[in-house]
């Protein structure tokens, strides 16, 4: 190792006694670089040609018939606000010619008129199967028309030398404001091993982990409680089990667990990753994601030492920003998020940078939930898919609060803002839980 990597490492990961090492479960291997690896084809659907903040260079459109053209003068929620204000609207069609192989296809919307929800519903079709149900794009983007909404859906097979995509609509017309298509199959670079836990032990490892232990409405007006007890947090048969339960318990309803490993493992920069298989059920938010491990370091309104969750006077949050690897609701079981929260881009200010991919198997399978975070960008994957890019402007803080160490979080919640925005918790559903395989930390594997 060199003096120059001694000293990153020293930096990027604070708090760290030593590396572990990999077991059976696979050992550490190339992951995907960046967003652009891989493109095969972009489009900007009614618009000219457009280089995305990601580095994705979308072609003026071609490929693409059907409907109208329309224009928007504002759209919020994306660093790539000029490729929403084109789209077309109605019987859209994408005939293109494409190697026979596998893709995974990123959709842009947005909803141009003053809808509400339920006004425009439509599906996606990708050679003859139907791979997106009943999207409502505006309900979607958190009730909000012209913001921006991003859908990757993986694996779509192209079998005879041409993409066909095509939409049906229940409510109204189809809308497209873009479309990516990547190849699966791409190389990506080298990564080290540098943190892990593969929750072989017998108990949680206190050397890396430490429950919160809080009351219900702490946080984001959660319904649960979150404990130490074995009944909602464990090691079992080689997994972290994390479950939610029905049941009164100091002042709560509900009972589940929460584990961070601030003080333990505080990072910046690297790959992160979880492989883990969720809960179901209306009322369920899984979540496995980063908080900074100095919460103050860009807040105004409050010192080190204040108890900063939660609170509605202290400013830490989104001041210090947050990453979020993966978050799952239970009344939307196909959909996974990545997001970033920061004080310029956030919900209030109905700014917020998301995207979501679509899953059909996420309680019963096992999917490694993963990101990417450098100085210049944050990209987040599920399985090596790649569905979104958030990309440092270097405008300042407020912006780009990514410049200082996080720690690991995995939690479920019962409830709360957005568990119970799809409607009333579920109680038959309960227990649910999270079984996490294994976290994982690297670095980029440098050559001397």
């Amino acid at each position: 190792m060199t003096n120059e990597k001694r000293r990153i490492v020293a930096i990027a990961f604070l708090g760290l006694v030593g590396a572990a090492c990999g077991t059976e479960k696979g050992a550490p291997g190339e992951r995907i670089d960046t967003a652009t690896t891989g493109l095969v084809w972009a489009a900007n659907v009614g618009g000219p040609a457009f280089t995305g903040m990601d580095g994705t260079k979308y072609k003026a459109e071609e490929s693409i018939s059907g409907g109208t053209i329309g224009t928007m003068e504002v759209v919020k929620g994306s660093q790539d606000a000029f490729l929403y204000k084109s789209y077309r609207e109605g019987d859209i069609k994408v005939v293109r010619q494409l190697a026979n192989g596998t893709y995974d296809i990123t959709f842009h919307f947005a909803e141009p008129k003053d809808y509400a929800g339920g006004e425009r519903i439509f599906d996606a079709f990708a050679e003859g199967q139907r791979i997106i149900d009943d999207l409502d794009v505006m309900a979607s983007r958190d009730g909000r028309v012209m913001s921006a909404l991003t859908v990757t859906v993986p694996d779509v097979v192209v079998a005879d030398g041409e993409l066909n995509i095509r939409f049906e609509a229940s409510a109204d017309q189809p809308t497209l404001s873009a479309l990516v298509v990547r190849d699966k199959n791409r190389p990506s670079p080298a990564w080290e091993l540098v943190w892990s836990d593969e929750f072989d032990g017998e108990t949680l490892d206190a050397g890396k982990w430490s429950p919160n232990i809080w009351p219900p409405r702490k946080v984001n007006d959660e319904d649960q409680a979150y404990t130490g007890r074995e009944k909602n947090l464990r090691v079992e048969n080689g997994m972290l089990i994390i479950e939610a339960h029905k049941e009164d318990y100091e002042g709560a309803s509900y009972t589940s667990g929460r584990v961070h490993s601030e003080g333990k493992g505080d990072f910046l920069y690297g790959r992160f990753e979880a492989r883990a298989k969720l809960p179901r059920g209306q009322g369920t938010w899984a979540a496995i994601w980063m908080l900074p491990s100095d919460p103050y370091r860009y807040s105004t309104t409050c010192e080190p030492g204040e108890d900063w969750q939660g609170s509605s006077s202290c400013d830490a949050w989104p001041n210090s920003g947050e990453i979020d690897i993966m978050e799952h609701v239970g009344y939307q079981m196909g959909h996974v998020h990545g997001t970033v929260h920061n004080e310029a881009y956030y919900w209030v200010k109905w700014e917020q940078r998301k995207g979501r991919i679509l899953l059909d198997d996420v309680d019963e399978a096992f999917h490694v939930y993963a990101l990417e975070w450098t100085p210049e960008r944050i990209d987040v994957f599920v399985d090596d898919t790649h569905y979104f890019s958030y990309i440092n402007e270097g405008t300042g803080w407020n912006v780009w609060p990514y410049d200082h160490p996080y720690n690991l979080i995995l939690n479920v919640a019962v409830g709360g803002a957005w568990g119970r925005s799809g409607g009333p918790i579920d109680d038959a559903i309960f227990p649910q839980k999270m079984e996490v395989d294994y976290v994982r930390v690297y670095e980029r594997a440098t050559t001397n």
